[in-house]
């Protein structure tokens, strides 16, 4: 119970930050649009990282951190395009209402969500290498604490998502989605900035 107890500390005190991921699924959540998708695809993401980070995967990560700069520039590249975009949209003719799913297939959330995962190297620091070294060192119980971490993404991430859906009803006026889109473009632009500058040790 004291590993799962510290798992789902550690994974709250890890995921509870603004970023890209966040942003877009706080969102997806206000727009009522694909939330339960969303919401599935980065708890089970945040799982596997977890589970390859106790597996010990981290270890090809601090022998390989060309990987990790490989997943930074590439990231960095997308979180701008993703900038752009929401600037576009808080700045064009048409603005997004509560209830009205965005312009975009279910294939295209499972790509931007996937890709807001697995190409900020920040995940893999932050699960495969952080929580996957503090993990181990509860050796036999090591699992007990993936298993917290993996529960503190779960809840938080439907807590976001699904929590954001009752929030709608406030976000009526077309201007509150406009200043959404320019906070979320600053997120963006702020995390991509970030991973820029971001020195991976060779």
């Amino acid at each position: 119970m004291s590993g799962i107890i510290a798992g789902l500390v550690t994974g709250f005190s890890l995921i509870v930050a603004i970023g890209a991921q966040n942003a877009y699924v706080l969102r997806m959540g206000l727009a009522k649009a694909h939330v339960a998708l969303i919401v599935m695809l980065c708890t089970a993401s945040d799982v596997v990282l977890i589970a390859l980070g106790i597996g010990g995967l981290g270890r090809i990560f601090t022998a390989f951190p060309q990987l990790l700069t490989i997943f930074k520039w590439v990231g960095v590249a997308y979180l701008t395009y993703f900038a752009l975009s929401c600037l576009r949209r808080a700045f064009g003719a048409a603005v997004l209402m509560p209830g009205e799913a965005p312009g975009v297939s279910k294939s295209g959330v499972v790509l931007t969500t996937l890709s807001l995962t697995f190409l900020n190297p920040h995940v893999y620091l932050d699960t495969v290498l952080l929580i996957g070294a503090i993990g181990n060192q509860y050796g036999t119980h090591r699992w007990w604490f993936g298993l917290g971490a993996a529960l503190a993404s779960a809840l938080w991430f439907s807590g976001l998502g699904f929590g954001a859906r009752y929030m709608s009803r406030w976000m009526a006026r077309p201007v509150t989605w406009r200043v959404l889109d320019l906070a979320i473009a600053l997120v963006m632009v702020i995390v991509a900035v970030r991973l820029a500058t971001l020195h991976i040790a060779r």
